[in-house]
C-alpha cells in the first residue's frame, strides 16, 4: 500500500515550531510601488499561523 503524501505547496509555505507553524505574510511579492513604504514594513518577517488554521496546516503536512 502507497504512503499519503504530504502537499507540497504547503511543504513550501509553512515551518513548524515550537508553538505552532509560522508562515511568510501576502501582498508581498509584486506591484509594489502603489503600496506604502509602512505597509510593506509591516509585511516583513514571518508569524504564526492563526490557532483556528492549525489542525488544517496539520492535516496538510501530516506532522506532530
Amino acid at each position: 500500500m502507497s504512503k499519503m503524501k504530504t502537499k507540497s505547496g504547503a511543504k513550501k509555505r509553512f515551518k513548524a515550531t515550537a508553538n505552532g507553524f509560522k508562515h511568510k505574510h501576502a501582498f508581498k511579492s509584486h506591484i509594489l510601488t502603489k503600496m506604502t513604504t509602512k505597509r510593506k514594513r509591516q509585511l516583513r518577517g514571518c508569524s504564526q499561523v492563526h490557532p483556528s488554521d492549525v489542525a488544517n496546516v496539520e492535516r496538510m503536512l501530516r506532522v506532530r
